[in-house]
C-alpha cells in the first residue's frame, strides 16, 4: 500500500505545492465527489490537505484565499465550508476545554481497562489489528496504521462500526485516530467522534449502513449483515460549561526575544516581526497525545513539520534553532536559549486546547521562576472564526459570508 507522495514530505512546499494541484478541483468538481473514498491508490477527489494545515504549514487563510481567487464563494462553497469545520471544531473546544479533559481521563481509565479485563482487551485488539472479520473496517485499520490517513466518509464509517457495532467505547477509538492520523488534532478528532455518538450534537448519531458503503466505495466493500441496524445516542453525566476565549495578544511588542516552534503553528515568519528575534527553540508535544504508543507515520510528520518550521524561522529571521527532543524539559531548552541569545523573553504561536497547550502551561510558571516571560499570539482567522464557534456548525455557517468580506477587507488594508 503506497503511501500518498506529498504526504510523505511534511514541508511548506510540499503543502503549497499540493494546494495548487488541488485548486482546479475544489468547486463543483469537489461538491459532487468528495464523498467517494476510491482507495488509498487514488485520492484525486479530497483536497490531501488536512495534515498540513492541521500542523499549519498552510494557513486556514492562505487556502480559502487561493481558493476564491478562482472560483466565486458559492462555486466553492462545500470545500469552503469544510476549512471552516476544522476552525469551528478548535473554536468550540478551546471554549469547553473539560471536553478534552474528561476525554484525556476517560482513555488512561480505559487504557488501564484494556490490561485488566481479558475480554475486553481481547475484542480492543481485534479492532486495533483489523480482525474483526468486517473485510471494510479491517482493511481501513491496516490503511490507518500505514498511511495515517483515511478519507473523510471512511471515518464515519469506521467511528460508527466502531461504537455500535463492535460496542467499544469510543473515547478508545478515538484515541486510536489520534494517535495514528497524520492530521490528528484534539479538537476536530475528539469532536467528530462526539458527534458519531450523539454527545456533540445531542441525541443525533451517525449510522454506517451496507448500502452506503458499497455506493460510495464504487462497490469496493459491501459488509450485508454484518452492521448494527441502530445507532442509540451515548449519554454523560459530566456537563461542560463554556468559558470565554482566553484572551490572547494579536502581535508582538518587538522587544528582543527567542521564538519557540511547536507542532500547533509552523509557518511562524508570518506571524512575527522580522527584527527583534535572537534565537529559538523547535519542540515537539506528540508523544503526550495518549498513554498508548504514536503511529510512526504520525509522529516522523509532525517531527517533520516542527523540523521544516525550524528551518525556515532560521533562514528568514537569521537566527539559530535549537532541536528539542519531544521527550526534553521543555523549560530548561528555553531556558538555555534565552541564555545563550541574552534576552528573558519568548514568543510563541498560540496553542489551542490539547498536548502543546498543556506543556506550555506547565513550563510557563517553571519560567517566570526563572525570570522569563513567555507571550503568546494568536492568528487573526481564529480570532475572526472561533467567537462564532458557540453551538453548532451550522450557526457559524451562516456567517461565513461576512467573515470571507471581513477577511478580504483585513487584506486590503494591509496592502496599503
Amino acid at each position: 500500500m503506497a503511501v500518498f507522495d506529498p504526504l510523505a514530505r511534511p514541508t511548506r512546499d510540499a503543502a503549497l505545492a499540493r494546494l495548487n494541484a488541488f485548486l482546479p478541483n475544489s468547486g463543483r468538481e469537489y461538491a459532487t465527489s468528495r464523498n467517494v473514498d476510491y482507495g488509498p491508490s487514488d485520492r484525486s477527489n479530497v483536497s490531501m490537505l488536512s495534515p498540513f494545515i492541521r500542523h499549519r504549514l498552510l494557513l486556514e487563510s492562505e487556502v480559502l484565499d487561493a481558493v476564491l481567487c478562482r472560483f466565486a464563494p458559492s462555486t466553492a462553497e462545500k470545500f469552503i465550508q469544510e476549512v471552516f469545520w476544522r476552525t469551528y471544531f478548535k473554536g468550540w473546544l478551546e471554549q469547553r476545554p473539560s471536553v478534552w479533559r474528561t476525554y484525556k481521563r476517560d482513555v488512561a481509565r480505559l487504557s488501564s481497562q484494556i490490561n485488566e479485563d481479558a475480554d475486553f482487551a481481547q475484542r480492543y485488539s481485534e479492532a486495533v489489528e483489523g480482525r474483526t472479520g468486517i473485510a471494510c473496517f479491517d482493511a481501513w485499520v491496516g490503511e490507518l496504521i500505514e498511511t495515517g490517513y483515511l478519507h473523510n466518509h471512511t471515518r464515519m464509517w469506521f467511528a460508527s462500526i466502531w461504537m455500535f457495532t463492535l460496542e467499544l467505547p469510543w473515547q478508545l477509538g478515538a484515541d486510536f485516530f489520534y494517535r495514528h492520523l497524520l492530521d490528528g488534532d484534539p479538537a476536530s478528532n475528539t469532536l467528530s467522534w462526539r458527534w458519531v455518538g450523539g454527545l456533540h450534537t445531542k441525541g443525533k448519531t451517525y449510522l454506517a449502513r451496507s448500502e452506503n458503503i458499497r455506493k460510495f466505495t464504487n462497490g469496493r466493500y459491501a459488509p450485508g449483515g454484518q452492521l448494527a441496524s441502530v445507532a442509540p445516542a451515548f449519554d454523560e453525566a459530566d456537563v461542560h460549561g463554556r468559558r470565554p476565549l482566553p484572551h490572547a495578544r494579536h502581535e508582538h511588542s518587538g522587544s528582543p526575544a527567542i521564538v519557540l516552534i511547536t507542532e500547533e503553528d509552523c509557518v511562524v515568519e508570518s506571524l512575527f516581526p522580522r527584527d527583534g528575534l535572537r534565537g529559538g527553540v523547535a519542540c515537539l508535544a506528540t508523544s503526550h497525545r495518549s498513554p498508548l504508543p504514536v503511529g510512526e507515520p504520525a509522529r516522523h510528520f509532525a517531527a517533520g513539520a516542527a523540523e521544516d518550521a525550524a528551518a525556515r524561522a532560521a533562514d528568514y529571521f537569521g537566527i539559530a534553532i535549537t532541536r528539542c527532543d519531544e521527550a526534553d524539559d521543555w523549560a530548561n531548552a528555553i531556558e538555555h536559549a534565552c541564555r545563550q541569545a541574552d534576552v528573558s523573553t519568548v514568543v510563541t504561536a498560540y496553542a489551542p486546547v490539547g498536548p502543546v497547550a498543556e506543556q506550555l502551561a506547565e513550563c510557563h510558571a517553571d519560567l517566570e521562576r526563572r525570570g522569563i516571560r513567555l507571550t503568546a499570539v494568536r492568528r487573526e482567522f481564529d480570532d475572526l472564526v472561533w467567537p462564532h464557534a458557540t453551538k453548532g456548525f451550522f450557526g457559524l455557517k451562516a456567517k461565513i459570508p461576512n467573515m470571507l468580506e471581513q477577511m478580504q477587507r483585513d487584506a486590503a488594508g494591509a496592502a496599503l
